[in-house]
């Protein structure tokens, strides 16, 4: 009977040990994908540009317009170094962005409104060239044209990484170093380096994981 009893409490040990561990792990898991998600966040600002609708011309009119507020931001950020500079200046210039984005859509023949906020966007995972961004919440410039009921489209406006050369899938070597100047080397490592690193790797989907998990959780 002694025996018997002494069995069950192992195994009741066994299992509190077990859920302990497990609950250690997620925690820490959790810890490392806040911390994680949050710097690289912390230094990024991206452009997020709204079509009006899923025609063939208002999807057109939205690259043109894209082209001339990236070809704007990069004429104001040409000797800023952090993701705070950027959004002062974008904020310091939001209506010439706007400007500028009503001269593209008037130019063209439309005469849709456009608006523009910097805000927190939802964006998915990205990946620009040998850059891969885990999904996530991150600051971004937004630009919504007429009734902004089309496919959006988005990219990184600081660090660079806008004007990828698709050919060679390769992000320009300045804007790498921004991105490493701004990150610690565990998280520059994460979002250069995870398709060639196994243990990298691992820890990108996690971070996707804990991530994509949180964005359905607050859309719902």
């Amino acid at each position: 009977m002694l025996k018997k009893i002494l069995t069950k409490n192992n195994i009741f040990r066994f299992i509190i040990l077990t859920n302990l561990f497990a609950l250690f792990i997620f925690f820490t898991a959790f810890s490392y994908v806040k911390a994680v998600s949050n710097d690289i966040s912390n230094s990024v600002f991206r452009l997020h540009v709204i079509a009006n609708s899923d025609s063939e011309e208002d999807q057109n009119l939205k690259y043109k317009v894209r082209d001339s507020l990236l070809e704007y931001m990069n004429s104001l950020c040409t000797n800023v170094s952090s993701k705070k500079e950027v959004i002062t200046l974008a904020q310091n210039h939001i209506h010439d962005f706007e400007n500028i984005a009503k001269k593209v859509i008037t130019d063209n023949g439309y005469d849709y409104n456009v608006t523009v906020e910097i805000g927190q966007c939802d964006f998915p995972t990205k990946e620009y060239g040998d850059v891969s961004l885990p999904a996530g919440i991150y600051d971004a410039l937004r630009v919504k044209i007429g009734s902004a009921s089309g496919c959006n489209w988005w990219c990184v406006m600081f660090p660079p990484l806008c004007f990828v050369d698709v050919s060679s899938g390769v992000v320009p070597d300045s804007s790498k170093e921004l991105l490493q100047e701004n990150l610690n080397k565990e998280e520059y490592t994460l979002v250069t380096d995870s398709s060639e690193n196994p243990n990298m790797d691992f820890k990108f989907k996690l971070v996707e994981l804990f991530q994509n998990i949180k964005l359905k959780l607050a859309n719902n």
